[in-house]
């Protein structure tokens, strides 16, 4: 292996810190690499051939009070590969928060769990909101440039997906919302276009976006909801995109007082916005279902009449009736999915009728679905699914889940073992959906390494085609992307 490093920086962290989300298989980060030359146990498919990324919570200062991991600093991981070979690279997002507080060499930002009146940062500096814009939850790769973003809307900040370069902030043809993009925008790979969707704490509470191929908005609606919510994702079809309004929400009354607080309202149902792709608020249709969360949703396709859109129901979602955890876990219970109870589900909206049908899919708990992206918005049949560790948020295997005929098959990894969130990567010209290759990094707390982990799609029991180790062994984390050297 040969490794260059591109830059160290100086942790303000206690020395031997115990903390759950920085240490163990949260342990951060604070240099970054340039690695060629890989070791690698197996052999790299020649096939194989764009990039796997990777976001990061990667804190580097104490918090002003407590820390939850949702405030780390943006992380990025690179695995590109070309030709049967493989290169690796990590940064940080140089977000406006991230500058600030190197420059300041501590916390400016209240974090999730903290009251905003704790922050020494103003609202509106590095941040569309009260909290600071980390760019840590997800990344996509749109115009071939990977994209980092907030879970609480904000920036998208711009990287070379291969080298991870510095590339600035997306601008929409200078037409970015204020409002700023959440998390989980997606890419339809058929079309180009990116699809968004941003919410917040006054009215309008959320719009809805596209973005065309060449980077430029050409579509921005209001989608109206009776009062601020918290959705997490998105879905589309061909020619649909569905938003939500879950019964999970914050407080009104703690909102009013500056608190964010959420509740479940279980008397209220669930509610999806179907709206056209290119359509406006008049066009949107709504359809009602069991009160839930949805963490993520796995693929929506159109099916005759219907839509059908398959996602992660929680049957317990304010962890109710579940003893507290462990001193050393105390109020991060709800990051746990087994307390969750997540469950892959699917709802069926008739256009026609205006009903809604919906039923369980697995009694088995799981998250942090991935799909072939080719299959975005179109019928798919499999889905790849984490398998959450019991009291962390954390994974510690993988499920394919062949959703015509409910067989899982299920890959566990040994105690002290975590995987990130997996994604498909098919095969140059792949024949069929689950032509390709599922790659996953690892956190080996027991070896103290870390690597890729390539799998053959049709078998992930089976031991991987390649194991590919990393300069370092690398923090847990949040969401993935495959991007194919075609879109790149």
């Amino acid at each position: 292996m040969e490794v260059k490093v591109h830059q160290r920086f100086t942790s303000g962290l206690p020395e031997g810190d115990v903390h759950p989300y920085r240490s163990g298989a949260w342990r951060p980060q604070h240099t970054e690499y340039d690695a060629w030359n890989l070791d690698v146990v197996g052999e790299i498919p020649s096939d194989l051939n764009g990039v796997y990324l990777r976001n990061t919570e990667n804190p580097l200062f104490e918090p002003i009070k407590r820390y939850h991991p949702f405030d780390g600093d943006g992380m990025l991981h690179a695995m590109s590969f070309e030709a049967g070979s493989a290169r690796y690279a990590n940064r940080f997002v140089r977000t406006e928060g991230f500058l600030a507080e190197q420059d300041a060499r501590h916390s400016l930002w209240a974090g999730i769990t903290e009251h905003p009146s704790n922050a020494i940062a103003q609202k509106g500096w590095g941040a569309r909101t009260f909290l600071k814009d980390s760019a840590s939850t997800d990344v996509i790769v749109h115009g071939g440039k990977a994209l980092a973003s907030f879970y609480q809307c904000g920036e998208l900040y711009q990287l070379d997906p291969r080298d991870l370069k510095d590339l600035g902030r997306a601008t929409f043809g200078g037409h970015f919302p204020k409002e700023g993009v959440s998390a989980h925008s997606k890419i339809d790979e058929h079309t180009g276009e990116l699809l968004f969707f941003n919410y917040c704490t006054e009215a309008p509470f959320m719009k809805y976006g596209v973005v065309n191929r060449e980077g430029s908005l050409t579509n921005y609606v209001d989608v109206p909801l009776p009062g601020p919510r918290l959705p997490h994702d998105m879905a589309f079809t061909e020619n649909w995109t569905i938003l939500n309004d879950l019964p999970l929400f914050w407080d009104p009354e703690a909102l009013a007082a500056g608190h964010y607080s959420n509740r479940f309202n279980r008397d209220l149902p669930s509610r999806f916005a179907l709206i056209p792709r290119h359509g406006g608020t008049a066009d949107i249709r709504w359809f009602e279902a069991d009160p839930t969360f949805i963490l993520h949703f796995a693929n929506a396709y159109e099916d005759g009449d219907e839509i059908v859109l398959d996602g992660f129901f929680q049957h317990n979602p304010t962890a109710r009736g579940i003893p507290r955890s462990p001193p050393e876990l105390k109020g991060f219970e709800t990051l746990d999915m087994n307390v969750l109870e997540a469950r892959a589900h699917r709802w069926r909206f008739n256009l026609t009728t205006g009903e809604t049908k919906e039923g369980s899919l697995s009694d088995r708990c799981a998250e942090f679905p991935m799909i072939n992206g080719r299959h975005a918005g179109r019928r798919h049949r499999f889905t790849y699914n984490a398998v959450c560790a019991p009291s962390l948020f954390a994974f510690n295997g993988l499920i394919k889940h062949d959703v015509d005929t409910g067989y899982e098959e299920v890959a566990s990894f040994p105690d002290g073992v975590f995987i990130s969130e997996s994604v498909m990567a098919p095969r140059d010209n792949a024949s069929h959906e689950d032509d390709g290759y599922v790659l996953t990094f690892s956190t080996d707390l027991i070896r103290d390494v870390s690597e890729c982990l390539v799998f053959d799609a049709k078998a992930i029991t089976l031991d991987p085609v390649a194991r590919i180790r990393l300069p370092e062994r690398i923090a847990s984390g949040t969401h993935a992307t495959w991007a194919p050297a075609a879109d790149l």
